[in-house]
């Protein structure tokens, strides 16, 4: 019964990431957020998943600086759509102390047979689209962790490792950017 109702969790994540995926892609509408007050934001969740190397990175690596995490898959039309955004910005404020990092969601969105199928995948998209920025291949665990239910989903984690703006859809840049300054210039 728990193997049942656990396969029935995992088709309706897919059936909704597809979903949204397909709205994703036919309408392109931007989505802003507003930063939460120091007072309203709470603590990020902890991940550690691997890299392509099989190196493990956690969020907690990241303290004492911004990061931005961005939620996506290779097959997402609104996920394509932002990823020059992001590669942007990863190059525009890495200087200042901004972190981008990318969790790739193909194992559950393509309901792919595990890590080994999911990275033969990335790899190639990460050098075609010449990300510049950190990637982890997701196992369930973040998606869980951070309540997905769409993608793409981007969150931005303040100095203190608490979540400042979450954004659900395709980002609008330029309120992503001024978002990013703004907690650049938090102390």
């Amino acid at each position: 019964m728990k193997n049942a109702r656990m396969q029935n969790t995992t088709v309706c994540s897919v059936l909704l990431l597809s979903l949204a995926a397909f709205v994703g892609a036919t309408d392109q509408k931007t989505t802003q957020a507003t930063l939460r007050d120091l007072t309203d934001r709470s603590a990020a969740p902890s991940l550690r998943l691997s890299d392509s190397s099989g190196r493990p990175l956690g969020l907690a690596a990241f303290h004492g600086k911004p990061v931005v995490v961005n939620f996506w898959a290779t097959n997402c039309g609104g996920c394509l759509k932002e990823l020059p955004d992001f590669v942007r910005l990863s190059e525009a404020y890495k200087d200042k102390g901004l972190t981008v990092v990318g969790i790739s969601m193909d194992i559950m969105y393509d309901n792919l047979k595990g890590a080994p199928e999911g990275w033969a995948r990335v790899k190639p998209f990460i050098a075609a689209h010449r990300i510049n920025y950190p990637i982890v291949l997701d196992d369930g665990s973040a998606e869980k962790a951070f309540k997905i239910t769409a993608l793409p989903a981007t969150y931005l984690v303040d100095r203190a490792g608490r979540i400042a703006a979450t954004y659900v859809g395709v980002v609008d840049a330029g309120n992503l950017e001024a978002n990013i300054k703004a907690l650049l210039a938090e102390r």
